[in-house]
């Protein structure tokens, strides 16, 4: 059996899916994207401020869900330009300690929902 995770603290999807599954002890997190869940507005113009929204997004899910950073085993980075990345990979840095972050990929990708600049999703274990 599988447990949806749900939290006000997260935008609401967008689409057909949920902000996180349980399955026994491991957590799927979708892709989050730059919008302020107390406003629903879209964070934009900062690529610093968007990946730090993100991350503040992920961190919610992963309340929501019993568990913090330290938990998560890998994360998929999507952005849309890979000149962001170093800028993208300082803000995300902050989040983990670099002797267990976890395993992860980075890739450029074309279009991201609400044109936004950079997407992020995980899975944690407990």
């Amino acid at each position: 059996m599988k447990t949806i995770i749900k939290t006000a603290d997260v935008p609401l999807p967008i689409g057909p899916y949920n902000q996180a599954i349980l399955k026994g002890d491991t957590l799927y997190a979708s892709g989050q994207i730059a919008i302020d869940p107390k406003t629903n507005e879209l964070i934009s113009g900062d690529i610093n401020a968007e990946t730090k929204q993100v991350m503040e997004n992920l961190a919610a899910v992963l309340r929501a869900a019993d568990m913090d950073f330290s938990h998560v085993v890998k994360c998929s980075i999507f952005i849309s330009n890979m000149n962001d990345f170093s800028e993208i990979n300082q803000v995300y840095g902050a989040y983990f300690d670099n002797d267990t972050a976890p395993a992860r990929e980075t890739v450029q990708v074309s279009v991201l929902p609400k044109n936004v600049n950079v997407e992020i999703s995980l899975i944690a274990i407990s």
